[in-house]
């Protein structure tokens, strides 16, 4: 018996609360980045953003928690109940499946897989159910119709940052992300990092991040000119929080990928000893996914809203044919110039 309890039972005790933990962190996280960017928003507009509830309203989004868990809930009489109440679920629950292979730091990650980016990429394919699940069981044209847009819109987005991941795969030569993120370990520091050599893909993930997740200026799924309010539109008290904590987990989630493949992980920006005192790794990895972040809070703020025909125009015929050469000139660099080297040794 006890052997069964150390061999069996106490490592799943350890998953399971290392799962509650990941998810009490992410969601408090959340919590502040929802507020981080009405304050952003705020600010580039010369508001004060919230400001009422708790100290510089930092308990705003803990109210808004209360008010849609406390709200009744409403379901079209014509709508299919069962797929209309699980699909906010799927969103939700997918986009935090995500975090299972993410490092934060050396070591700190759930499950260390060899094929991170491939698990990572298929959860998020897999998002777009939960949205069409939405726009279908509402038994709304509105609905249905932004929903078929967002199915486009993410399919085609997915095909560029698939291209911008195998040119960062070539270079790092390993699908694990905590092998990606040694890979960019060198005495060059913040400039050896995959942002510098591959700067034109990062422009394209940064791009291909915002449409993946329907953020401004690429949420067509959500205009109100057009849509009303997009698939969520028959969606009010708890369903509605879930998919908008999925779309908000979905940000961080393309915040974290961009810093571990492009900007070091939770590798220090100056090689030298205090800053790589290891326990620092997870505050230079939060403070990178932080600056992310900042970026996508000022394309909502800056940025004017797509059409939908350029949108589809600049994930074909621009992101397409440039992350396609991108990944040959990569292959090519990394080929030849190998040989290169080897023929001079």
């Amino acid at each position: 018996m006890i052997e069964f309890f150390w061999s069996y039972l106490w490592p799943l005790i350890i998953i399971l609360a290392e799962c509650v933990l990941l998810l009490v962190v992410l969601l408090v996280g959340v919590a502040y980045i929802i507020y981080a960017d009405r304050k952003i928003w705020a600010a580039v507009q010369m508001r004060r953003g919230p400001n009422v509830v708790g100290p510089w309203g930092l308990f705003q989004s803990f109210a808004d928690l209360l008010k849609f868990v406390l709200k009744e809930p409403t379901i079209p009489a014509s709508a299919n109940k069962g797929v209309f109440l699980i699909a906010p679920l799927v969103s939700c629950v997918l986009a935090m499946g995500a975090w299972a292979v993410i490092p934060t730091n050396l070591g700190w990650v759930i499950a260390d897989i060899n094929v991170g980016v491939l698990y990572i990429f298929a959860i998020s394919s897999l998002m777009v159910y939960g949205i069409i699940m939405a726009g279908w069981s509402s038994n709304s044209k509105y609905a249905f119709l932004a929903a078929v847009r967002s199915a486009a819109q993410m399919v085609s987005y997915e095909v560029s940052i698939g291209f911008v991941i195998i040119t960062v795969l070539l270079c790092a030569g390993s699908l694990n992300l905590s092998a990606i993120v040694q890979a960019q370990d060198t005495r060059y520091g913040v400039f050896g990092w995959y942002w510098l050599p591959l700067f034109p893909m990062f422009v394209i993930f940064f791009v291909s991040a915002l449409a993946e997740t329907n953020r401004p200026p690429f949420d067509l799924v959500e205009a109100e000119s057009e849509l009303v309010a997009g698939f969520m539109v028959e969606y009010g008290s708890s369903p509605y929080m879930l998919f908008m904590l999925g779309e908000y987990v979905a940000i961080c989630t393309m915040s974290a990928m961009a810093t571990i493949f492009f900007l070091g992980g939770w590798l220090s920006p100056i090689p030298i000893w205090p800053l790589t005192w290891a326990p620092l790794g997870v505050i230079w990895f939060v403070l990178k996914a932080l600056f992310f972040f900042f970026l996508i809070s000022m394309a909502k703020a800056m940025v004017p809203r797509y059409r939908y025909d350029q949108l589809m125009r600049l994930g074909w015929k621009v992101f397409l044919p440039i992350s396609l050469a991108m990944v040959a000139i990569v292959a090519a660099v990394l080929q030849y110039g190998g040989m290169a080297m080897g023929a001079m040794k």
